[in-house]
Parts: structure tokens; C-alpha cells; sequence
């Protein structure tokens, strides 16, 4: 299926596809945001992420064409690297793009329900537009070989991603001071990474991610690389949400508009995460001793305490948007755990979870959002009955409830068992036993909700309930299905999480 998508593709298109994939939503970011109506811009919106799925999946084919992975360098402007910006598409980050582009329509599809009961009709096409420059920042991010090039689409997602939160104001005011506190974390977060590039810059007298890796070996002692590494960890940990750094999340996840807290949580803390793994394995390497240190002391107790503290939270929330939020938290907790372990078993677990948890959580989102459309809140109490009243949305949301808590056949449960297998192979057994727990207390807070859900009556019987309409319905059972069929058949994707891994431990069989 892929190959024949793949084979209609121009040769030309195929060739500049790497640039394609950022410059096309970059390009129609501007145009919605020009549009005399909102409903041109989201049409413009679902184009311009198709064809970037496309050229991600044109990606993934060239990268899994040679056996091993082949690794394409594509040169911007002509301008050859160190000296020019390049972008470097191996089987780690095409997997990253696949997943954001693919996620990135589904979520454009099923916007324009949601934005036109949320956004006023004024700055509909600016929302687009404003969308489009966040999915440019996150495609670039993860397409880039070059560090500052990377904090350029960091920061360039980033503040979009302001705007479209602060956007949530027209349905709950909250979202103003949640924008304005992801705004000042989310700075700090940035402003630590470049830091951090700058000296390693200092250090290096380049920016080529490549180059980068070469260097650093003859100066990793120094005093300014090392500097470099902590101020880099604790930038991009700011923007994965890495606990006790996540206190952006919640709120932002909250209170923003139902279609961006579904494209944010699938999607904008695993490229922070996929930006880390690149400079922790790629740039710095195992060989750097600080970095053994930190995997150990600083990344495996973060992420255990994610998976603990952050799930204990979810238990005690009374909004199911705010529970979900915590519940990412601890789920990035499980991939920061696999990449603590620093073997490929452990890296292709991590990121077996973070494409898995993508399309899990991007789901649940979107039946929230679907509940939010219906009912016009996400307390407990919103929740109460739908099951009866709109089976084909919240049975997608039970799937995906079920997946997100391991129960077997569900892609959760494939992910976690990758993981906790990873962990008692390292010997970390204690850290299989804290996943096991984990998920047990997914199951509270996740069965809470559907015991809701479907065992219990409405407050208000006599109150209107009605399905989702079928914009929702569609990407949401998409969604849903692909976490049951991972569940069930998931070595293509467990394949990918391999690959990925491979490309960082060349030879190593770990």
C-alpha cells in the first residue's frame, strides 16, 4: 500500500521531498490566515497535511529501501553542510515524521466540527493558519540536522502553540493565564537549549548535528561541553514535559481549544522526546561519561517518578481532559524509562511506547472532544450515560482507555510488554514491577471513567445527548482501530521502534 502511494509521487517531488515536507505547511500557514472564511483555511489545512503524510511516507520508503536503513542528506539551498543547513532523514526520525504528519491530518479532518462550536467565526482562518506554523515547527524539528536550526522550529511551533491555547479563552477564560504559563516555561525551556548549543558552539566551532558528533570526542572533558549537555537536557525536558518539569501541561492540555489539546498530546511532547533521544545518542553518544551518569541518575528516577506521582495525580482529578493530562505525563515517564536503560532493547521500547501513546492519547482527545461538542464540559459528571446515547464515540474511547492501560490485544499492552521486557533483560526488575503498578493505577482512573461511562445514567435524563458528527466519528475510529490492530499485528510498528533504535546503536545487538 505504501510503495503504490509512493510510486505516484513525481520523481522531482520525490527527490526535494525532505524540504517539501516542512515548506508546504509553512507556505499555507500564511495563505489560511488570509482566507476570507474559516471553513477555506481548514480546507487548505487538510491539502497541505496530506501532501505532507505524503512525502513522509515517500521518506519512509527511500529510508527503508537499503537494508539497515539508508540515511538521506538533503542540502538546503545547494549549500553543502557544515557550512549550510541540512536535513538528515535516517529510520529514528522518519518514523517521528510519519507519525506527526499522519496524526497531524486525522487532526485537520476532524477540526472544523470542534473549532467552529469553539472559535469565533472572525478567527477561524487565522487558527488554521496559526496550526499550520505549529505542525511547520514540529516537522522541522524533526527533520533538521542542525542544532540552532533546531531551536529556530522549536521556537517557531512554540509560539504558535501560544496563540492556539490563549485561542481557548472563547470557551473557558482559563486558557489565558495556562497560555501565559506554558509561555514563560516554554521560553525558559528554549532559552536553556540554546544555551546549550551555544556552548557547545564554544566548544566545537560548528552546528552540524554530524559534525557535532565527531568533535565532541576530541573535547568531551571540557568544562563547556559539559555545560552544554545539562543546559540541553534541562531545555528539552522542559518541552517533553519530563516530570517535575511538566507544570505547563496540565493546564495547557485543559483549557485549550479540544482540537489542539488532541494534536498537542499526540504529537508535541514525542518530538521533544525524539529531539532529546537525537542529542543524547546521536550527538553526545554513550562514550560521553557525563551522559552515563545522567541516564542513570537524573532520566531513570525522573521517569519513574512521572509514572508514580503523575498517575496518583490522575486519580484525584474530577475533569477528564485534566486526567488525561496527567496520564501523558506519566506515559512520557515510560518512554524516558526505556531510553534510561541506554540499549537498543530499551531505546526501541521507548519509542515503540511514543508512537503508540501518540495514537492512543490522540484518540481519547478526540472523543473528549466529541463529549465537549455534545455537552459543552469534560467533568466526570459530563460523562455520565453517553455510553447509552453515543455508542460509536465513546466505544472508541473505551478501546483506546483499555489500550492506554495495557489490557493484551491493544497496542498499549504490545508497547509496555516491549518495555518491561527491555527492563528485566537489564536486570532492572524493580523497574518492571513500578510499570506493572503504574498501569494499575490506570486502571483506576481509567475505569472510573467508563464505569461513567456506560454503567451509570445521566444526571439529567431529559437533557439532549447526540452522537459525534461523522468528521469526528471517522479519524477518531481510525484512530481507535489502528490501536487495536498494533495490538494485534504489531510488528510493522514494532519493526520501525527497532529500526530506529538500530540507527543509533549501528552494531550494537544489545
Amino acid at each position: 500500500m505504501i510503495e503504490l502511494l509512493t510510486s505516484l509521487v513525481p520523481e522531482t517531488w520525490a527527490m526535494h521531498a525532505p524540504a517539501l515536507l516542512v515548506v508546504i505547511p509553512m507556505l499555507a500557514g500564511p495563505f489560511c490566515a488570509f482566507l476570507p472564511n474559516g471553513r477555506l483555511a481548514w480546507i487548505v489545512s487538510i491539502v497541505a497535511t496530506g501532501l505532507s503524510v505524503l512525502m513522509a511516507l515517500v521518506l519512509l520508503t527511500q529510508v527503508r529501501s537499503v537494508e539497515g536503513g539508508a540515511v538521506i542528506s538533503y542540502a538546503m539551498g545547494g549549500w553543502a553542510p557544515p557550512a549550510g543547513i541540512e536535513f538528515r532523514i535516517d529510520a529514528l526520525n522518519s518514523v517521528v515524521l510519519l507519525l506527526v504528519t499522519s496524526i497531524g491530518f486525522l487532526a485537520s479532518i476532524f477540526a472544523w466540527p470542534t473549532v467552529k462550536s469553539e472559535i469565533r467565526e472572525a478567527k477561524r482562518a487565522m487558527f488554521f493558519g496559526t496550526y499550520l506554523i505549529c505542525f511547520t515547527g514540529l516537522c522541522g524539528v524533526a527533520s533538521t540536522a542542525d542544532a540552532f536550526n533546531l531551536f529556530v522550529f522549536l521556537e517557531i511551533s512554540s509560539l504558535a502553540t501560544y496563540v492556539l491555547v490563549a485561542l481557548g479563552a472563547g470557551r473557558d477564560r482559563r486558557a489565558l493565564p495556562a497560555a501565559g504559563n506554558y509561555l514563560i516555561l516554554g521560553t525558559i525551556g528554549a532559552s536553556f537549549f540554546v544555551v546549550g548549543v551555544g556552548f557547545l558552539y564554544a566548544a566545537t566551532g560548528t552546528l552540524n548535528m554530524a559534525e557535532l558528533s565527531v568533535m565532541l570526542r576530541e573535547v568531551a572533558d571540557s568544562k563547556a561541553v559539559m555545560a552544554g549537555y545539562a543546559f540541553i537536557f534541562v531545555g528539552l525536558g522542559i518541552k517533553a514535559a519530563m516530570f517535575p518539569l511538566h507544570q505547563w501541561l496540565p493546564s495547557a492540555y485543559a483549557y485549550s481549544p479540544s482540537f489542539i489539546t488532541m494534536f498537542l498530546a499526540a504529537t508535541a511532547t514525542k518530538v521533544a522526546i525524539y529531539a532529546l533521544i537525537r542529542f543524547l545518542f546521536t550527538v553526545f553518544g554513550l562514550d560521553f561519561t557525563f551522559e552515563g551518569s545522567s541516564l542513570i541518575w537524573v532520566l531513570m528516577p525522573m521517569g519513574i517518578a512521572a509514572m508514580l506521582a503523575c498517575s496518583f495525580q490522575a486519580v484525584f482529578q474530577t475533569d477528564v481532559k485534566r486526567t488525561l493530562a496527567y496520564s501523558s505525563v506519566a506515559q512520557v515517564g515510560y518512554m524516558l524509562l526505556g531510553v534510561s536503560i541506554g540499549t537498543a532493547a530499551g531505546v526501541a521500547a521507548g519509542m515503540f511506547h511514543l508512537v503508540n501513546h501518540a495514537i492512543i492519547k490522540g484518540a481519547l482527545f478526540m472523543a473528549v472532544a466529541a463529549v465537549v461538542l455534545m455537552h459543552k464540559g469534560t467533568t466526570l459528571n459530563d460523562f455520565r450515560g453517553i455510553g447509552r446515547t453515543a455508542p460509536l464515540t465513546m466505544t472508541a474511547f473505551a478501546i483506546s482507555a483499555l489500550s492506554l492501560i495495557g489490557v493484551p490485544l491493544t497496542a498499549g499492552f504490545q508497547s509496555k510488554y516491549a518495555l518491561v521486557s527491555a527492563l528485566l533483560e537489564h536486570g532492572w526488575w524493580w523497574g518492571a514491577a513500578v510499570v506493572m503498578f503504574s498501569s494499575v493505577l490506570a486502571v483506576v482512573y481509567m475505569g472510573r471513567i467508563l464505569e461513567l461511562v456506560f454503567f451509570r445514567a445521566p444526571l439529567n435524563p431529559n437533557k439532549k445527548h447526540n452522537e459525534a458528527p461523522m468528521l469526528v466519528l471517522i479519524p477518531l475510529w481510525i484512530m481507535a482501530l489502528a490501536s487495536l490492530w498494533i495490538g494485534i499485528q504489531g510488528s510493522f510498528v514494532a519493526g520501525l521502534a527497532n529500526d530506529a533504535a538500530s540507527a543509533l546503536f549501528i552494531g550494537d545487538v544489545r
